[in-house]
């Protein structure tokens, strides 16, 4: 009677395990995902990409949301393409977490060099970028201009639009904390249901002594 005991006690022990497990993979290649098609967005822009139908930013054409960053220029104005260098006029939006969040030239992603102080603009090179952000990132980050140099705004224009990247940058170290706690919580959740299973396979054990 005891060994069958511990024999539940195992296999309950394993199926806890591989559900922990099975979450967890589910839970990455859901992320994986639906950042694949997303890269070089700026957050306030996922929605825009959200529906089936993307109309161009432009308003020349509509393009289906499959062809996001298949390296073929759709729209004039780099709409489908803000991950890739096949619209000369796109941007790549840099999410730089732990420093300034910046626009690039669409020509400068997959070009071997290491633009964005997170690397993120090399995803598809052969070039391993390390990320500098937590280290302050590169020198031209620092500077106030740079936004106002990439996309021809004035100064005021990419002051204000620094806030609200820092915002949005806010907003997501929160949300991925949140994501964090989440996980927390049902790991402890785990380990407790756990817990009360070893407690009830030694009670079981006393119980049949």
């Amino acid at each position: 009677m005891e060994r069958d005991s511990l024999s539940l006690f195992h296999m309950e022990r394993k199926t806890l395990a591989y559900s922990i497990s099975l979450f967890s993979a589910c839970f990455l290649l859901s992320s994986s995902s639906a950042l694949s098609s997303l890269v070089g967005v700026h957050p306030l822009d996922e929605k825009y990409y959200a529906p089936e139908v993307i109309k161009c930013k432009d308003g020349s054409k509509s393009f289906s949301r499959d062809r996001i960053n298949d390296n073929f220029c759709d729209c004039l104005d780099g709409t489908d393409e803000p991950g890739t260098s096949a619209c000369p006029t796109g941007r790549f939006y840099c999410r730089n977490a732990g420093s300034k969040p910046q626009f690039l030239f669409s020509s400068r992603v997959n070009d071997g060099f290491c633009d964005c102080c997170d690397g993120s603009d090399e995803y598809g090179s052969s070039v391993n970028c390390r990320n500098t952000c937590v280290m302050g990132g590169h020198l031209q980050y620092k500077t106030v201009d740079y936004q106002s140099k990439a996309n021809g705004l004035g100064l005021d224009d990419a002051k204000e639009r620094n806030k609200k990247l820092n915002l949005e940058d806010l907003h997501q170290n929160l949300t991925g904390l949140r994501i964090l706690i989440i996980i927390q919580v049902i790991i402890f959740i785990s380990a407790a249901a756990l817990w009360r299973s070893c407690r009830h396979v030694r009670s079981r054990r006393m119980h049949y002594r």
